[in-house]
């Protein structure tokens, strides 16, 4: 489900808590020796900013979108607490006229942390915007639910369609160098929402520079 209200409301009824928690991502976190200070970083449909206050505090020059602006306050709470500055935006990434040009090619790093709220054709526009947004020789990294997920039921979507497979990821960023890609179990506690042992892929790939 990709739809603000429905964003809004879930933030909203989380009240002072954070529904994802406040620490980063696994997945994302076991990357911190990449993540040189001053690269620039975009994280995509970053909610209450946990993963960009996060890379923020590694030196990094962040930015994050996220369609809730109630997720996008909170974020910027976050961002006060540690200390650190992110620009936040309120967006729709899979609008037809997002990432605006001026932001092609300008991320050494895009990130997306579960952002499976979207089946098969919604996914392809999802990754061609966060292509477009990584410079040559930049990286995407992504961290999902594979299939296995809908049977611990531990958070994330509940119809296969919006999960991934390697296969599906290979496809996905055939066009790329593809440095990892692992599907592991793992035990999550990231807030509310994702609690528990879950099924898990990771993905790194790198856009080529011709």
């Amino acid at each position: 489900m990709y739809e603000k209200n429905f964003w809004n409301e879930r933030y909203r009824d989380a009240g002072e808590q954070y529904l994802f928690g406040t620490e980063p991502n696994l997945f994302l976190a076991g990357h911190v020796d990449q993540f040189q200070p001053g690269s620039r970083a975009l994280l995509v449909a970053d909610g209450e900013g946990r993963n960009s206050v996060w890379l923020a505090r590694q030196g990094l020059a962040v930015a994050a979108l996220d369609i809730s602006a109630i997720a996008v306050e909170k974020a910027r709470r976050l961002a006060l607490d540690h200390g650190v500055a992110v620009d936040l935006v309120v967006g729709d990434m899979i609008a037809a006229d997002w990432p605006p040009k001026q932001l092609h090619d300008a991320f050494d790093w895009v990130i997306g942390i579960f952002i499976q709220f979207i089946g098969a054709e919604g996914r392809a526009r999802q990754f061609a915007a966060m292509k477009q947004l990584t410079r040559p020789g930049g990286r995407i990294l992504l961290q999902g639910y594979a299939t296995a997920q809908l049977a611990f039921g531990t958070g994330g979507p509940k119809v296969v369609e919006n999960l991934y497979t390697q296969a599906l990821l290979r496809d996905a960023f055939s066009d790329w160098e593809i440095e990892e890609l692992v599907e592991y179990e793992e035990d999550v506690t990231e807030g509310s929402a994702h609690s528990g042992r879950s099924a898990l892929i990771g993905l790194l790939a790198r856009k080529p520079t011709v």
